[in-house]
């Protein structure tokens, strides 16, 4: 049995020990972080799961992005701990994700990952959409979440500014 709740500031370090857990130790040189870097993933988007003994489960966060000017998601990172991979809970998280930014008004989200495993969500390679290097542009995608949400939206990738 697993809860799935908003991520809380008192949650930051546990999931951070998740990534560190899932995911390579130079994690944090990638250039997606640079996106990242001193921008507060939204609250409202952001989830974690817990299981009945209350580990961290699972997590997945969202940050604000410009993407040529326009306002974007950048999704990830999305993590499951290895005890509970194969049950659907990244599918779970994302697509929760997903339907959230939706309802929020967000007209698009991207990330950089692999086409056939996001491809089941709706994502699809990104041209004219440039990530900061290095980074293969094979592996950049996105989805419209409203009618045309990627329509004319292209150029680099930056750090957000403003509210979101």
């Amino acid at each position: 049995m697993l809860t799935l709740t908003h991520e809380h500031p008192h949650d930051w370090w546990e999931v951070e020990a998740l990534y560190d857990l899932c995911f390579a130790p130079g994690r944090t040189a990638l250039s997606s972080y640079r996106l990242r870097d001193d921008v507060a993933p939204l609250t409202a988007l952001s989830r974690i799961a817990r299981d009945e003994t209350g580990a961290m489960a699972g997590a997945i966060r969202f940050w604000p992005v410009h993407v040529g000017g326009a306002p974007a998601l950048l999704l990830g990172p999305v993590a499951v701990h290895p005890t509970h991979q194969g049950e659907g809970l990244g599918a779970m998280l994302i697509q929760g994700g997903l339907d959230a930014a939706r309802a929020g008004g967000w007209a698009r989200v991207m990330l950089v990952g692999d086409a056939p495993y996001y491809g089941r969500f709706g994502f699809e390679r990104l041209s004219g959409v440039v990530m900061p290097p290095p980074t293969n542009p094979d592996r950049v995608l996105g989805i419209a979440l409203q009618p045309d949400g990627w329509a004319g939206v292209q150029g680099d990738v930056t750090r957000w500014t403003g509210d979101a």
